[in-house]
């Protein structure tokens, strides 16, 4: 899967003489937590987040009065806040890649560039909502851990294994295990009774971490 197929498309942009409490308001209003920074020929050359703004806004602990906060306020524009050396990805990156690179550099987002244009954006929601289809999250079934030996062919046997027992295999992934010798295999399962399945599976695997049916 590649960033394009989830990425928020024509996003919602900003210019640099925005002023902070504008910003705020358009990401209340459109329920968003981070705003590329366009200039006037829609050329990226920032973006801005609420964290970014929260911490441009003066402290509660300040001496100031609430008037004098607010004019401050109304008078600080994007560009003083916003990050100017952002990190951009393509369409075609796998979206596995951009999750990478989020969590590298400690960010919530990513603009999508085609070339120099701004074509969407992809963020940590995204992510998320990627991550409950990958574990299919929302079909009800039978959820197991399993702790497999880390050896050529163990996943076949063991989805063979819960095909055989009539069951259908939702969602599959595959995580480090204890050891180099072993790996954690995370799967929902429907269409099978919780006993015929462990049953099928119990000669193929090391452990059974966890069994649950959502």
């Amino acid at each position: 899967m590649k960033v394009g197929q989830r990425m928020t498309r024509n996003p919602i942009t900003i210019t640099p003489d925005m002023t902070a409490p504008e910003a705020q308001a358009i990401m209340r209003r459109e329920k968003i937590k981070r705003l590329p920074v366009v200039d006037y020929n829609g050329r990226l050359i920032g973006i801005v987040t609420s964290l970014d703004l929260i911490h441009a806004s003066p402290s509660p602990a300040s001496s100031l009065d609430i008037y004098e906060m607010h004019y401050l306020l109304s008078k600080l524009k994007v560009e003083k806040v916003m990050t100017k050396n952002v990190i951009t990805v393509t369409e075609d990156l796998p979206i596995e890649e951009a999750a990478r690179i989020m969590a590298d550099n400690s960010i919530s987002g990513l603009p999508v560039m085609r070339g120099d244009i701004l074509v969407g954006i992809i963020t940590e929601t995204d992510l998320f909502k990627l991550f409950i289809e990958l574990f299919g999250a929302r079909h009800k079934g039978i959820r197991l851990t399993l702790l497999l030996p880390e050896k050529k062919g163990e996943l076949a046997k063991l989805s063979n294994a819960i095909t055989k027992s009539g069951g259908n295999i939702v969602s599959f992934a595959i995580f480090e295990g204890e050891d180099p010798t072993n790996g954690y295999c995370t799967v929902k399962v429907t269409g099978v009774e919780k006993d015929v399945l462990l049953e099928a599976i119990r000669p193929l695997v090391e452990k059974i971490v966890d069994v649950r049916e959502t």
